[in-house]
């Protein structure tokens, strides 16, 4: 496929990726609308069909994106997708609040989105600890760092799905629930059937993932032909497109006023691209895959823990002003990103 799309002129590549990407939304918006409508028939926490759903039916383009990578022994392209991913994605979740009734930090009744984002940064930081270690020690060309990383996302996500019917914290201050919230859209699945909803989510759920392997593989093409370094590229372009499918789900999550499963959709997503890392390892011939990186891989660690920092702040302080339509936490993980992306430039 990435060969064909190299015969293509750069504005052909460029319509292509906009065509793809404008099905990935309408797909992505439509898997919204039935994750939602599965957790109200249930009686499921929006916030648990987030993190364990729909967050991985939205990773499905950096799954396909990572691995293909990795069996062509890109390091580069694997490591500055994933990692340049989680501030982005967490800049989705910050350009989402512009639709939310108040800071869409406000609206968690319960301790466990704070918990997501504490785990996030403890395996960020693990991670950076890992690359900074230049760690020599691999089981079968598989670097511990990796196996590591694998044997705490699955202790994050066991204590994640432990949590969750717990509530020993207990907020104050707190806006309207979401369950007494008007609603927003009217998506017409209240009364389909469960073969309808199924039939729907697999076909939205492929087409993610074809549609969205296709969108990968013209960003790269896009990434070449602009003549823009594979680091560079990696961290902005090929994670803007791999994040296509969070971007539509988060907004039309917030639009439906489902800001819980919003948020988790954002954090799982992000607790995804790290645990990717082990697969890729086990792909990666060359050796730990984690060691020798380039200059931007730690540096977007770094700022996936800011930005994530700043969102356990809002989480656990429950009055913050709104500077206009949006809240002062997510205005603050935009402007840090959008830092990031020039600090990438210098790197």
């Amino acid at each position: 496929m990435a060969h064909y799309f190299q015969t293509l002129s750069l504005s052909t590549n460029l319509l292509i990726f906009m065509l793809c990407a404008g099905f990935v939304w309408v797909a992505g918006a439509r898997l919204t609308y039935i994750v939602d409508a599965l957790s109200d028939r249930f009686n499921l926490a929006k916030s648990l069909m987030g993190l364990l759903v729909l967050s991985l039916a939205t990773s499905l383009p950096e799954v396909a994106t990572t691995l293909s990578a990795a069996v062509r022994q890109n390091q580069d392209l694997v490591l500055n997708n994933l990692f340049g991913g989680i501030a982005l994605q967490t800049a989705i979740l910050a350009t989402a609040d512009l639709w939310a009734r108040g800071a869409i930090t406000n609206y968690p009744r319960k301790a466990n989105h704070a918990l997501e984002a504490t785990l996030l940064v403890m395996l960020l930081a693990l991670t950076l600890a890992i690359i900074l270690a230049k760690q020599d020690f691999a089981v079968l060309h598989v670097g511990y760092g990796s196996l590591l990383i694998g044997v705490v996302y699955c202790g994050a996500i066991w204590l994640l799905r432990k949590y969750e019917g717990s509530s020993d914290w207990v907020p104050v201050d707190l806006p309207e629930a979401e369950e007494d919230l008007p609603p927003v859209l009217d998506t017409g699945l209240e009364k389909a059937s469960l073969t309808s909803i199924a039939i729907q989510s697999m076909l939205a759920c492929l087409g993610i993932l074809m549609i969205g392997i296709t969108l990968v593989a013209s960003a790269e093409t896009i990434a070449t032909q602009s003549g823009l370094g594979a680091g560079f590229i990696g961290v902005t372009l090929l994670a803007a497109a791999t994040s296509l499918p969070e971007l539509t789900t988060t907004i039309t999550a917030v639009r439906l006023g489902a800001y819980t499963m919003a948020i988790s959709n954002i954090f799982g997503s992000n607790l995804i691209m790290l645990v990717l890392v082990l697969p890729a390892d086990m792909l990666y011939v060359a050796g730990p895959i984690l060691r020798g990186t380039g200059p931007t891989v730690p540096l977007a660690i770094c700022f996936g823990i800011i930005v994530t920092a700043i969102y356990l702040v809002g989480l656990i302080v429950r009055r913050k002003p709104r500077i206009g339509v949006i809240g002062i936490d997510s205005l603050a993980v935009i402007i840090i990103f959008l830092f990031s992306v020039l600090a990438y430039l210098q790197a």
